[in-house]
């Protein structure tokens, strides 16, 4: 039998989860303009800011399917952690694990802006700061569950 959640845990749980909740509308905005057609002045501040350069670059797919989408799934798999799975023991690690490779894709996507196309992307700036918080957050957790057991 496990042990009941703590407080905290259940607050980092939903914490996470409303995370991984920006995350997908992030990703989901991304998305649209990924099939954009025309030129648009969201996101467009200039040659070093604008999202419709990094969005439909060749970078902005893997295996024709588009990083946008890559993170829809990846924060909606986070969400499902955080809410329906939050009571399995090893949801911190499973947590863990997810984030930490989508803090690996959001980190070459960003080395990409910044060395590849030296243009930046405010929705991919923000995913990244997303999924860097929940990483720490699923840390913490899985950290926790560690010195329970």
């Amino acid at each position: 039998m496990q042990p009941a959640m703590t407080p905290t845990a259940r607050r980092v749980f939903q914490l996470i989860a409303v995370l991984a909740l920006a995350g997908i509308v992030v990703s989901s905005v991304s998305l649209y303009h990924h099939y954009g057609t025309s030129q648009t002045n969201y996101c467009d501040f200039g040659a070093s800011f604008n999202c419709d350069i990094v969005n439909r670059s060749i970078y902005s797919t893997v295996l024709g399917v588009p990083d946008a989408l890559v993170g829809i799934v990846g924060y909606g798999f986070l969400l499902v952690l955080a809410t329906f799975y939050r009571t399995k023991a090893e949801t911190p690690l499973m947590l863990l694990i997810a984030s930490t490779a989508g803090l690996g894709f959001a980190l070459y996507l960003t080395y990409i802006e910044k060395f590849v196309l030296a243009t930046w992307c405010i929705l991919c700036l923000s995913s990244l700061t997303l999924i860097l918080l929940t990483t720490a957050l699923s840390s913490f957790l899985a950290a926790s569950a560690m010195r329970r057991n």
